[in-house]
């Protein structure tokens, strides 16, 4: 079956901001088990850091929060990007466990899909999902 091209073509980065730099990258470390592949413009006074994660290998960059776009509100709110765990309620319970707060319980949704969403500690909405469709379209990559 051949594939559509649309305008958005997949999750490229999702780039989250933080007061303490240094402190959310030991954070986000223990949570992904994986170091960041890249740190601008050195690793003692980081303005940004990259990590590579999951299947597909998408990016999350954390940013210094000084360089935040000035209409931001500096509140919790916006878009939830939602990353597909294997085991939502073992993940969710590291993060609460990581001092994330809960923002959206664990909620059951059609056809298998369940979401969750929590605050980290520098602000920001990290969302989790179990997801069918990303699992069909995995085995379908590595056919």
């Amino acid at each position: 079956m051949e594939k559509t091209k649309t305008t958005l073509r997949g999750l490229a980065t999702i780039s989250f901001f933080a007061e303490n730099l240094q402190d959310a990258t030991n954070w986000y470390t223990e949570l992904l088990g994986i170091e960041p592949y890249y740190t601008f413009p050195d690793k003692e006074n980081p303005a940004y850091v990259e990590f590579r994660i999951g299947d597909l290998e998408h990016e999350l960059g954390i940013i210094d929060k000084k360089y935040q776009p000035k209409l931001a509100s500096g509140k919790i709110g916006g878009a939830v990007a939602f990353w597909h765990v294997d085991d939502i309620q073992q993940v969710l319970e590291k993060l609460m466990k990581m001092k994330a707060k809960e923002y959206e319980k664990i909620t059951e949704r059609e056809d298998g899909f369940i979401t969750a969403s929590v605050i980290d500690p520098f602000g920001n909405i990290l969302g989790i999902m179990h997801n069918p469709h990303y699992l069909e379209i995995l085995k379908s990559l590595n056919k």
